[in-house]
């Protein structure tokens, strides 16, 4: 049996060669351009000796080669290692030992750091996008020149496609290995419900696609289903509302912080896209940040839940079922969910519906495991369960809703203090236009509750906002939950999905 997830791309050039697969800086790339521009860098790449196993890690911007050698390295039956471009040397050197890198692709505008990454390692550099000759190989002009292979590699099932890295919150990233049959899967799947994509669907692609929301969700549905990706090299809010007006976008993926800039920016923007949907991943969504969106773009947002580690979805509100605010939905095809009490580690204890534990999912979206970890793969694959280390419950209907992290829950005085449902109360507060709650050292209580805040532009931020604030969440959670500090800030630390870094907010605060 054969399965790629080239034929993602493949297939969708044979059925709609013409259609514009991508639009970056106003420029169209067809079905066509696209899948031959990935056939000769798949050439290029067997020119330099890659062959089918072999790990190829890219180090690339958003542009339309990115695409293109991703596919391209697939179409070979290499192993396609992203990694994302905000890393420093010692980071990168780690993947590419650790993940046994066979060669680095490299925009030139990355070399610094990726250059000396792959030196320490011993790996050999391909560069790309170069302004100015560096003296090294160029993936892009070895391209140009090359006859497009004939047709790609057939592989199992079970072969690997990807490994993508954790964020190493706990320590050291770890390598999910990720096989054809998953993310074809999942791609598949979601692209029926909830994504509902469908081919004359214009997605504006502002997630980088080195990560799995960006590159699975948007890139890889958007392309199985035939449709167009507006591609943005960087996320801006004033420029996506003009690009998603221009180009007629009718879907929208972002992270809640994007959500937050869309509606800053719409504030002096009149013009409104003609969106018929949007999604939000990658970290809970405020119930008062979704009405919002929802009232001045007159569009609904499905909100949804994944790991990088399943492919990447799990669950989500979709239109094939009423959609509940402040849940993730339901569990998409083929795949369950369920609650496991969190304390118990070496097997899987299932509680019942309405009880808080941890989130633990099975399914075809499972990774194979993490590379080179086998203990790590055996803490978290338990009795054919993935333990996502999210508490959560489900309600009697099937709708899964997220608590937070283990490891970001608050233990204030004997009491657990989940910082997700002191942050919906304090989203509503209108002075608020970002918040995030994290766990501070006390003397007395072990850990206190600190709300940290981007004020509104129209609010000053002060003493006065912040006896408000605690007043405003002491009327609406128990005496043990609401905050008792607030600390202000211009921005919130962010990750490169967009994600409120609350590590490092704890770490600012003395955690």
């Amino acid at each position: 049996m054969s399965l790629s997830l080239a034929a993602v791309l493949a297939d969708s050039a044979g059925r709609r060669p013409d259609h514009p697969a991508l639009v970056f800086d106003g420029e169209p790339f067809s079905y066509r351009e696209l899948w031959a521009g990935a056939k000769r860098y798949a050439s290029a790449l067997r020119g330099q000796g890659v062959a089918a196993g072999d790990r190829v890690v890219l180090l690339l911007p958003n542009t339309p080669e990115f695409p293109m050698v991703y596919f391209g390295a697939l179409a070979l039956g290499a192993v396609v290692v992203p990694v994302h471009t905000l890393l420093v040397a010692e980071e990168i050197h780690y993947i590419l030992t650790d993940c046994d890198a066979r060669v680095l692709i490299c925009g030139a505008a990355l070399l610094e750091q990726g250059g000396e990454a792959a030196g320490a390692a011993g790996v050999e550099v391909l560069t790309m996008l170069e302004d100015v000759d560096t003296g090294r190989v160029r993936l892009d002009v070895l391209a140009g020149a090359a006859a497009e292979i004939e047709r790609y590699e057939p592989r199992e099932p079970s072969d690997l496609a990807l490994i993508l890295y954790t964020s190493g919150t706990t320590g050291k990233p770890k390598g999910a290995m990720l096989t054809h049959l998953s993310i074809v899967l999942n791609v598949a799947t979601t692209m029926l419900s909830p994504f509902d994509f469908h081919a004359d669907d214009v997605l504006l692609g502002c997630l980088p696609l080195f990560h799995t929301f960006g590159q699975i969700c948007g890139m890889a549905t958007c392309f199985r289903a035939g449709a167009t990706m507006v591609l943005m090299s960087r996320f801006d809010a004033r420029a996506a509302l003009e690009l998603m007006v221009e180009q007629n976008c009718s879907l929208f993926m972002g992270v809640p912080t994007m959500y937050v800039a869309l509606l800053e920016a719409a504030e002096d923007e009149p013009r409104r896209p003609k969106l018929d949907r949007a999604f939000s991943g990658g970290s809970s969504l405020p119930v008062a940040l979704l009405e919002r969106f929802e009232a001045v773009f007159d569009c609904p947002i499905y909100e949804g839940y994944g790991l990088t580690e399943t492919s990447p979805v799990v669950a989500y509100n979709q239109r094939a079922w009423p959609t509940r605010a402040g849940t993730v939905g339901k569990p998409i095809w083929g795949v369950d969910v369920a609650i496991a009490r969190a304390e118990t580690e070496d097997r899987i204890e299932l509680v019942p519906p309405g009880e808080v534990g941890e989130i633990v999912v099975r399914g075809h979206n499972v990774m194979a495991g993490y590379l080179n970890r086998p203990e790590a793969t055996a803490a978290a694959i338990v009795d054919g369960w993935f333990r996502s280390g999210d508490l959560g419950f489900l309600d009697d209907d099937g709708y899964l809703s997220i608590v937070d992290r283990k490891k970001d829950m608050i233990l204030r005085g004997g009491y657990n203090v989940y910082p997700r449902e002191i942050e919906e109360v304090l989203a509503r507060h209108p002075a608020i236009a970002q918040v995030a709650v994290v766990g501070v050292p006390d003397d007395r209580y072990g850990e206190e509750i600190c709300a940290v805040v981007v004020a509104a532009s129209d609010r000053e931020p002060g003493p006065e906002l912040a006896a408000e604030l605690v007043a405003w969440s002491k009327k609406r959670v128990a005496a043990y939950k609401y905050p008792r500090r607030v600390e202000f800030l211009d921005a919130m630390p962010l990750g490169p999905s967009g994600k409120i870094l609350k590590r490092e907010l704890a770490d600012r605060l003395g955690r």
